[in-house]
């Protein structure tokens, strides 16, 4: 009787998952198709007459202007010193100024940055009126608020916004590659990619997983959803506003154009400047060394941190986007959003598959002990099953693909394994996702939940 009613259970989230997997894989397969229709477009007709473009070749802005860098910083009093020598190193004398968002509880990090500001004009302490942490939107608009001042005090004003992480590893040629594209495009957002991780097993495989994630979508993504002419989402570091767009969204009771109340503001503020007509822009090119213009950066490598990250992207994208954005657009728009929120569903989809799984085995093991018939699919059920098999092969393969691009073939094939490490992590952080939403519906404030940073030590050969 056990069995029977287990079989039945066992036949109905199997049911559930292979319906749910193979929507997601037509879904994903779609894409894959889109960019390899385009991408052998553009080579059979732009590249096979015009040289690719570098930042050697680029030609100067016709109306060059100073670019402002933002830099929110709480409890980074490990990396922002580095970081910020860095990027004063590499970007040099070019037209630009960094402000820095600080909080006055923060005294560690005041402490690093302080005396670095203190003998350099292109670096301004921007200190919230409030003890941290509030969001990460909240610092922004504090810097937002120290960037009128100076444009007040120096009689020139900014053209570009751009964003930053502390543990930010910048390239020396995106202020110029910003201050080109933003002639054109109100929001310019170049790649990232996360440096490979270090240390144990465990902790590679889990910021590794990062990299596969992100060379996918920031090689392949980001590029049809440009294409199609859908709103660009910003990734909240190497992305560029023009000023002017930004300033349209300034809302007089935060003091800035960042939502406070959001856990994904740069998210938001792309499809913010796609919802009032402007136009993003996705560049990949690379330097006169043939190195990608991209920002390079090390992601969590612990379980608790990954599970707590990518748990604030999703309620801030997936759950909270979902009745703070809306739907608006046209066909195109309503798809790519559809797919920036289906991330919570998704892993509840993966749980029930592992599950079922897990159910198949138990009823396996009751048949060889005569406790049951096991599991005999119906030719539906066959087929999907042999279909989603399909799917999983072709997703693989592209992910392995996009990441040896970017990483080298022995990390993309390692990509393949890594993925049952990203499904785990995604579970998890639906479940915290969850519990966050729903408190956040009975009244308790989202806060910066933010996770711990490192800097790579640049000096070192590897």
């Amino acid at each position: 009787m056990f069995f029977a009613l287990l079989a039945k259970a066992h036949h109905e989230i199997l049911l559930f998952a292979v319906v749910g997997l193979a929507i997601g894989g037509i879904d994903d397969v779609i894409i894959d198709l889109l960019f390899l229709c385009r991408r052998l477009w553009r080579k059979l007709t732009v590249y096979s007459r015009h040289q690719r473009m570098t930042t050697a070749t680029l030609p100067l802005s016709d109306q060059p202007g100073r670019i402002a860098i933002f830099i929110p910083a709480w409890r980074e009093a490990d990396v922002i010193g580095p970081m910020l020598r860095h990027a004063l190193a590499s970007w040099g004398r070019q037209d630009y100024r960094i402000f820095v968002g600080l909080y006055p509880n923060d005294r560690a990090t005041l402490n690093a940055v302080a005396p670095m500001a203190a003998g350099e004009d292109r670096l301004i302490l921007c200190l919230n009126e409030r003890d941290g942490p509030t969001t990460k939107a909240d610092c922004l608009n504090v810097a937002w608020r120290a960037m009128l001042k100076e444009e007040a005090r120096t009689g020139v004003g900014f053209k570009a916004i751009v964003l930053h992480d502390a543990e930010d590893v910048v390239h020396r040629d995106e202020i110029r590659l910003f201050d080109v594209m933003t002639d054109r495009f109100q929001l310019v957002q170049l790649p990232v990619l996360p440096l490979p991780g270090q240390g144990g097993w465990w902790a590679r495989a889990i910021a590794n997983h990062y990299c596969d994630e992100f060379a996918e979508s920031h090689g392949k993504y980001l590029t049809v959803r440009e294409a199609m002419g859908a709103s660009m989402p910003s990734a909240g570091v190497a992305c560029a506003f023009e000023r002017q767009t930004l300033a349209q969204l300034v809302n007089p009771e935060s003091g800035g154009p960042f939502d406070p109340a959001s856990l994904t503001e740069d998210y938001e503020v792309g499809l913010r400047i796609g919802n009032i007509g402007g136009r993003g822009i996705f560049v990949r090119m690379r330097d006169s060394d043939g190195n990608l213009v991209a920002t390079r950066e090390y992601f969590p490598d612990s379980l608790k941190d990954a599970v707590t990250q990518k748990a604030r992207w999703m309620v801030g994208i997936s759950l909270a986007g979902w009745d703070r954005m809306g739907w608006q657009g046209g066909p195109a728009e309503w798809w790519m959003r559809m797919r920036d929120r289906r991330a919570a569903l998704a892993a509840i989809i993966l749980f029930t598959a592992y599950l079922a799984l897990m159910l198949w085995g138990v009823l396996l093991l009751g048949s060889l002990f005569g406790l049951g018939a096991g599991f005999t699919p119906s030719p539906v059920m066959e087929a999907l099953l042999w279909i989603n098999f399909g799917f999983m092969a072709w997703r693989m393969a592209m992910r392995a693909l996009f990441v040896g691009i970017s990483y080298g073939w022995g990390h993309g094939l390692g990509a393949i394994p890594r993925t049952i490490v990203a499904n785990i992590i995604a579970m998890m952080a639906t479940r915290r996702a969850m519990v966050l939403y729903l408190r956040s519906l009975i009244g308790r404030p989202l806060t910066w939940d933010k996770t711990r940073h490192r800097f790579p030590d640049l000096e070192s050969p590897a």
